[in-house]
């Protein structure tokens, strides 16, 4: 089984209306304001599964400034994901500054079938993991057993639109005072991985897991194999992070990237993603 982990969707009015939302919300606009960044919508990512051979994709929401607009994305991506027949896995967003709103926005997604909370990007909403908001992801996470998928942010490198969303460092504050929670670190995690020689980093990494979306973007090649030595094929998880980048693209290179390592391509493609959500479970009925 194939899972894309790292997959984002739009509601169609959004890219119908793309100049209102640009208008409305500045990290929409820094992210989708050039016509060529693509938005796509729930039944284009399931052509393209259908095209590259996945079999399930976590669909994710964006992190818009307003509470209503959070809403109005996670209504779209649990209605996607009923019509989907399994194949669509919801995470969703809140805005944490809206307090009690917030808090029942994630129950409402949770009854809608949520599995998690992302792609989630503090600072791109205006709060900060080290404040109140931070125990307000970790106790739902705790209370619902959701997964929390945070974008982070690589500290060099070239600068690109939606770098920043969560410094490194603030990221691994947050799994190391949080150590019970399941967390996923977009983008290879900011590049954390490459510290786990480090025993403290190490430790703290235990129930941290890296997807590989917009690699082809962010690293070389060797990235694949590098991470599996450091930290263990199991905490990898394949994430395209489509439409920005093909699943069609993306899934071959894992496979040839991992040399004759064929239990890591298994892991990485789909069998830590099915432990994570519990999928297996879920065809067992």
């Amino acid at each position: 089984m194939v899972v894309d982990f790292h997959t984002h969707i739009f509601p169609p009015q959004v890219r119908e209306r793309r100049e209102d939302y640009l208008r409305r919300d500045s990290a929409f606009a820094q992210m989708y304001g050039s016509p060529k960044a693509e938005i796509a919508t729930a039944e284009e990512l399931l052509a393209s599964m259908e095209r590259a051979e996945v079999d399930t994709s976590v669909v994710l929401g964006f992190a818009w400034s307003g509470q209503e607009l959070c809403r109005q994305h996670n209504e779209y991506l649990l209605e996607a994901a009923a019509r989907s027949g399994g194949r669509l896995v919801p995470f969703c967003v809140i805005q944490p500054h809206a307090g009690d709103d917030a808090l029942a926005e994630i129950e409402r997604c949770v009854r809608g079938g949520a599995r998690g909370l992302g792609e989630l990007r503090p600072e791109s909403q205006g709060y900060s993991l080290d404040e109140g908001a931070g125990d307000i992801l970790a106790e739902a996470a705790v209370r619902h057993d959701l997964i929390l998928l945070f974008h982070v942010s690589e500290p060099v490198g070239h600068a690109y639109p939606g770098k920043g969303g969560l410094s490194l460092d603030a990221f691994y504050r947050f799994v190391s005072c949080h150590r019970a929670l399941t967390v996923v670190g977009a983008h290879w995690a900011g590049g954390l991985p490459f510290y786990a020689l480090m025993p403290e980093i190490g430790e703290a990494l235990a129930n941290v897991y890296v997807d590989t979306a917009a690699t082809p973007f962010l690293y070389g090649s060797a990235v694949y194999r590098q991470v599996a030595e450091l930290v263990g094929a199991e905490r990898i998880l394949f994430g395209s992070d489509y439409p920005l980048i093909s699943q069609q693209r993306e899934r071959p290179a894992i496979e040839g990237n991992l040399g004759e390592d064929e239990d890591g391509r298994r892991l990485i493609l789909g069998e830590n993603a099915c432990r994570l959500l519990r999928l297996s479970d879920d065809r067992q009925g």
